[in-house]
């Protein structure tokens, strides 16, 4: 049996507050699509304070761009609108180079397929997140550059990002579906390693990556900032007003020693501090963090940091430990709590709909985890319920 979710006094509290906060902002904004940032690092949608918990839809496009038949994506999303489930964050780009053959080859056909998942998504009325260069690694395999010209403005790996956030971008600019804007997914772990050779980009020449590996497919903080920064601009050459967002994961524990050290040494407040605000630069709008194990006990410390720069926090995936296991309920729900606490305006769990993580992390409405769809949908109903006038 499904307990009744009813979250804390203080946490409901603090999602007033938060909702408060903007209002005096709010009416000058109310014509701007999407989610646009507001004072206190709040987050505004159709000129109204906004926080909601969504979900990671992944592979919603990547299944139809590697199979043109493939529309499963249309029945996920009217899950998530029966669930209440307001919005998905999702790869909206091939993983592998080869994937992106469609794209270079017959871009009309490739934009019917990703049309299909945006048009699905305003049919039902989730929003979307998209995530325009989810692995770090496809954009320069797929121009034969090394990982290391992601800092170069002038390569063609930025070349080719500004073309495909020109077509993305404005291509769906004016849906009312698309949300916030991405580069990918926490390009920032793969950052000043002191074993970065052990983690360079894999090789799977079947798949169209390079053939080898070199220490030029090492990436550097340096070069995260400068395609932040390329990217961010291109988004807003398009798109005046969205939030634009890194993707990455929560810094390492070490990631300021990484980039001074290349060590392992634990990094203090105020170096964990530099290293957020460094890895959201402007024009990056929405500061991404990821919560799983240990890094959950971090939230705290991040949205206080955010809310030093003036920047709303999105946490992009969290999950429980042993979400389908006795216990994770109250785990789960806590984590909800906290993110309210916090005046977190925005949060997707990882991961809804994805078969190959049955084990770990999925999400369906008939598996073992079918309990998250529902505690989101009360959570997310009771929080719009507690900003209304």
């Amino acid at each position: 049996m499904i307990v009744p979710f009813r979250p804390p006094l203080s946490a409901l509290l603090s999602a007033i507050a938060l909702a408060g906060a903007a209002d005096g902002f709010a009416a000058e904004k109310a014509a701007q699509p999407g989610l646009v940032a507001g004072p206190g690092a709040t987050v505004l949608r159709e000129g109204r304070p906004y926080c909601g918990v969504g979900v990671n839809y992944f592979d919603c496009f990547l299944r139809t761009l590697r199979d043109g038949s493939d529309a499963s994506y249309d029945d996920g999303f009217r899950v998530l609108a029966e669930h209440g489930i307001p919005f998905a964050r999702f790869s909206a780009v091939g993983f592998w180079p080869r994937e992106m053959k469609l794209y270079v080859d017959d871009r009309e056909e490739y934009f019917r397929r990703l049309d299909g998942v945006v048009r699905s998504a305003e049919r039902h009325d989730v929003g979307l997140i998209p995530s325009l260069f989810w692995h770090y690694a496809c954009a320069p395999d797929l121009v034969g550059e090394p990982m290391d010209q992601w800092g170069n403005p002038e390569s063609e790996t930025h070349a080719f990002m500004r073309r495909y956030v020109g077509d993305v971008v404005g291509r769906y600019k004016d849906s009312e579906a698309i949300w916030a804007w991405e580069l990918g997914n926490e390009f920032n772990l793969a950052c000043d390693l002191p074993n970065a050779t052990e983690h360079r980009p894999r090789i799977v020449p079947q798949l169209g990556t390079a053939l080898e590996r070199t220490g030029r497919d090492e990436l550097t903080h340096a070069m995260l900032v400068a395609a932040l920064r390329a990217f961010g601009r291109e988004v807003r050459r398009h798109d005046p007003h969205r939030l634009i967002t890194s993707g990455n994961s929560m810094p390492r524990p070490s990631a300021w020693h990484n980039r001074e050290e290349r060590t392992w040494t634990k990094d203090g407040p105020e170096q964990f501090a530099e290293m957020l605000a460094l890895t959201a630069p402007d024009p990056v709008s929405l500061v991404s963090v990821h919560c799983y194990g240990e890094n959950i006990a971090r939230l705290s410390q991040a949205a206080a940091v955010c809310v030093e720069l003036n920047r709303p926090l999105f946490v992009g995936e969290f999950q429980v430990e042993d979400s389908a296991k006795p216990g994770a309920r109250e785990a789960f729900e806590s984590f909800l709590a906290s993110l309210c606490e916090h005046r977190v305006p925005l949060a997707a769990v990882w991961v809804f709909d994805f078969d190959r993580q049955e084990d770990e992390f999925n999400i369906s409405a008939t598996n073992d985890r079918a309990w998250q769809l529902e505690m989101l949908g009360r959570w997310n109903r009771t929080l719009q319920t507690s900003k209304r006038p």
